[in-house]
């Protein structure tokens, strides 16, 4: 069973960085895209990013397009979401996901999800 756990999570002022990580184990991680969503109060869950299992493309939303990077490290089995210039808006709970999908503009998630791991940026 595929299990991912994220971490990197915390409070950040506004213009501040983070790295979010996502360690992967139970499958082979290079034959899964790899992706982050967030979920901030009151709102849905939302994409943030994806990665091919190569880690040769990638995807934003662009709300984060510029500001922040995805990556993976296949001998790691860990993917990663860099986070710069963070704002007030940013503040949700991100989680990584498997294989998201881009169906008719939209991003869906996968099959498999973290627990989730919050990030608060005060202004």
């Amino acid at each position: 069973q595929v299990q991912l756990v994220e971490s990197g999570g915390g409070l950040v002022q506004a213009g501040g960085s983070l790295r979010l990580s996502c360690e992967f184990s139970g499958d082979t991680f290079s034959n899964y895209a790899m992706g982050w969503f967030r979920q901030a109060p009151g709102k849905e869950r939302e994409f943030v990013a994806a990665i091919s299992w190569s880690g040769g493309t990638t995807y934003f939303a662009d709300s984060v397009k510029g500001r922040f990077t995805i990556s993976r490290d296949n001998a790691k089995t860990t993917a990663y979401l860099q986070m710069n210039s963070l704002q007030p808006a940013d503040t949700a709970v991100y989680y990584c996901n498997t294989d998201p999908r881009l169906v008719n503009s939209s991003w869906y998630g996968g099959p498999f999800w973290g627990q989730g791991t919050q990030v608060t940026v005060s202004s």
